[in-house]
C-alpha cells in the first residue's frame, strides 16, 4: 500500500490512498490519520488493502503530491542512526576523530513534534550556521518491544519512507563536545510525499534494507546518486539497537543516516559535508558552500526501470526566525 497526508486544517492532516504509479488517491475509509493507523495497524489493514486494490483498478481524485503533507506530519519519536560507514570514516579522517566503535550503531533521538512535507520552504534563522541537507532512507514501525531480537523488529516495520535531515554544521560540533544531544544543530526533517509498505518495493526491500539509489540535485545540477543498500546495519538491527531498553511506540520513525557509497568520488554524496571532506583531502580545501537561501535541493529515488515511489523532496531554504 502507498499512503499520503493531505491538509485538512487539522494538525495530523488527512490520511489517504495513494495509486501504485502515484497519480490517484482515496481517503482512507475507517481511519482519519497515520499516526491513528500506526496505532492499531493490524485492524484497519485489511480493509485498507480492499480500498488500495480498488483504488489501482480505477478511480479515485487526482494525486497532487506538492500540496501533501509529510505522510506522518508530527510523531512520537524520531531516531536517527549513521549506518553507512563510508560517510562516518570519511568524516573520522578529515576532521581527525576518533574512530567509532565498530558492532555498535550510532544514533541520536532528535525532534518529532514536526516533519516537512517535501515541497515546503525551509525557514532557517542564518547563513552562517552551514546550511546542509541529509538525504536519507527511513522506516516507521508498529511498536517493538524491550529487547527485541532483529528479526522481531523486522516484522514490525509498516512503511518506508524517503527524508532530508537538514542539518547545521557549524552548530553541530559545538554541541558535540558538551556531551549532550543535538538541540540547535537538526531542525525539523522533510519527508517525501508518498509512504510505502515494503511489499511495494518488491526486491529492492532487501535485508531490510532499500536496495535502490538516492538521486540528489542542487539548484538544478546533479549531486549525487549513491545506492541505499550497504548500510552497516539494516533497519531490523537499527530498530532492536533502539529497543534494547526501552519498548519503541507505534509510530515511531527511524533514519538511516546519509546515505553513503565506499565510491563516494564516483556516485556523489547525499551532503554537503560529505562532498566537502572529500574536496578537502583531494584539493586541500572544501570548495562547494554550505546552501544559502533561495538555494534548493531535490531528493528522488525510484524504481531501477524508473517507476516512482516514494514521490519526490523538492526544497528551497529562506530566511526564518524573527524579523
Amino acid at each position: 500500500m502507498r499512503f499520503a497526508t493531505l491538509p485538512d486544517g487539522s494538525p495530523d492532516g488527512r490520511l489517504h490512498l495513494v495509486s501504485r504509479d502515484n497519480t490517484r488517491c482515496i481517503p482512507a475509509e475507517g481511519v482519519q490519520t497515520l499516526l491513528a493507523l500506526m496505532d492499531d495497524w493490524d485492524a484497519h489493514a485489511p480493509a485498507l488493502e480492499a480500498q488500495y486494490a480498488a483504488l489501482n483498478a480505477g478511480g479515485g481524485a487526482p494525486f497532487d503530491a506538492a500540496a501533501a503533507r509529510a505522510p506522518l506530519p508530527r510523531a512520537w519519536q524520531w531516531l536517527d542512526g549513521s549506518a553507512y560507514d563510508s560517510h562516518g570514516d570519511l568524516m573520522q579522517k578529515v576532521f581527525g576523530l576518533d574512530p567509532n566503535p565498530r558492532g555498535r550503531p550510532l544514533m541520536y533521538q532528535g525532534m518529532s513534534d514536526r516533519f516537512y512535507g517535501g515541497t515546503d520552504d525551509i525557514p532557517l534563522p542564518s547563513e552562517e550556521d552551514g546550511i546542509d541537507f541529509e538525504g536519507e532512507f527511513g522506516v516507521i514501525c508498529d511498536s517493538v518491544p524491550m529487547g527485541s531480537t532483529p528479526a522481531e523488529a523486522a516484522a514490525r516495520i509498516r512503511l518506508v519512507v524517503q527524508i532530508n535531515d537538514w542539518s547545521l554544521r557549524r552548530l553541530a560540533p559545538i554541541e558535540m563536545k558538551t556531551g549532550f544531544g543535538w538541540i540547535q544543530a537538526k531542525p525539523a526533517c522533510s519527508v517525501a510525499p508518498v509512504a510505502l509498505t515494503p511489499g511495494e518495493l518488491g526486491d529492492a526491500w532487501r535485508d531490510a534494507r532499500v536496495d535502490l539509489p538516492l538521486t540528489v540535485a542542487l539548484n538544478g545540477a546533479p549531486f549525487g546518486h549513491a545506492e541505499g543498500y550497504p548500510m552497516s546495519y539494516g533497519f531490523d538491527e537499527l530498530l532492536a539497537h533502539a529497543a534494547q531498553s526501552r519498548d519503541l511506540v507505534a509510530g515511531t520513525v527511524l533514519g538511516s543516516g546519509t546515505v553513503s557509497n565506499d565510491d563516494y568520488r564516483e556516485v556523489g554524496s547525499s551532503c554537503l559535508a560529505e562532498r566537502r571532506a572529500i574536496e578537502l583531502l583531494d584539493e586541500g580545501a572544501p570548495r562547494t558552500p554550505f546552501m544559502r537561501f533561495g538555494d534548493r535541493v531535490t531528493i528522488e529515488c525510484r524504481s531501477r526501470d524508473r517507476a516512482p515511489l516514494f514521490g519526490t523532496i523538492d526544497q528551497m531554504v529562506i530566511k526564518g526566525g524573527r524579523t
